[in-house]
């Protein structure tokens, strides 16, 4: 019997690959979630309803719904009743454990197809290799993530190429400049637009990817908590961004609007 997903299709991931895609398709999800669909996943886990639980699909797609009622269920299932919690905490504090078990949750879905389709010890350290080289949920929503990354030689040699702007001082206007590989005969002053001043570069602060120096792609920072975003995570594009002066990212936009 294959592993119900989401839409109903049946699917076995069976390869230490397949099952790591799984596992990243349901992470990025509930990083959405948590993240550039915060305002939406508050509303959603309303206290007042029974016990609700986060579901994260390898269609990168999340959901909030009751538990499965098949005893045992066909995989293991997140946190039960993250909505009794919302209004007992910080906003901050509660997406944090919700992010917590999610990470949890996860990991026992991965090692579950591991053990399923039996997997060996060395299949079994790939797999948690492959899943350890990507920062956590809590990691990404907490902006730890630059703490684990050491792959930021990269990051680093490419920094090395462009000039530094300024320190702390630096205006909310100069902090949104898209991270683009520059031709070598672009002027000094469409390359100091591209900067990234801040420790958080290396992670995009929604689906939490490494950035790539060989990449070409649009990213913007948010005034309020300094954090990195692909424009695509944001819904933000360049030419949109040329015309906010203070950008605030979903999170920081929803701490006043989602509270009770």
């Amino acid at each position: 019997m294959g592993s119900v997903m989401d839409g109903g299709a049946h699917y076995n991931p069976r390869s230490v690959e397949a099952v790591f895609r799984d596992f990243n398709g349901r992470r990025s999800a509930i990083i959405k979630a948590l993240t550039t669909d915060v305002v939406e996943f508050y509303q959603q886990c309303d206290p007042e309803k029974e016990n609700l639980c986060l579901y994260g699909f390898p269609t990168e797609k999340w959901e909030v719904n009751l538990p499965a009622e098949e005893v045992p269920p066909e995989l293991p299932e997140p946190a039960l009743g993250i909505n009794f919690a919302r209004d007992g905490m910080q906003q901050k504090d509660w997406l944090s454990l919700v992010a917590v078990h999610s990470d949890a949750w996860l990991l026992s879905v991965a090692f579950y197809f591991g053990a399923r389709f039996g997997f060996g010890s060395a299949d079994r350290k790939r797999l948690f290799t492959m899943i350890n080289d990507l920062p956590t949920i809590y990691e990404v929503l907490t902006g730890n993530a630059k703490k684990q990354s050491k792959e930021k030689s990269s990051v680093s040699n490419h920094t090395s190429n462009k000039s530094k702007s300024g320190s702390k001082g630096r205006g909310s206007e100069s902090r949104k400049y898209s991270k683009q590989a520059k031709d070598e005969d672009e002027d000094e002053e469409e390359e100091e637009e591209t900067l990234v001043e801040d420790e958080d570069e290396g992670h995009c602060g929604a689906c939490g990817e490494i950035y790539a120096s060989e990449t070409v792609e649009f990213w913007i920072c948010c005034d309020i908590c300094e954090k990195w975003f692909h424009g695509k995570c944001v819904k933000i594009t360049p030419a949109r961004a040329d015309h906010i002066k203070h950008y605030k990212c979903p999170l920081c936009s929803s701490n006043k609007r989602a509270r009770p």
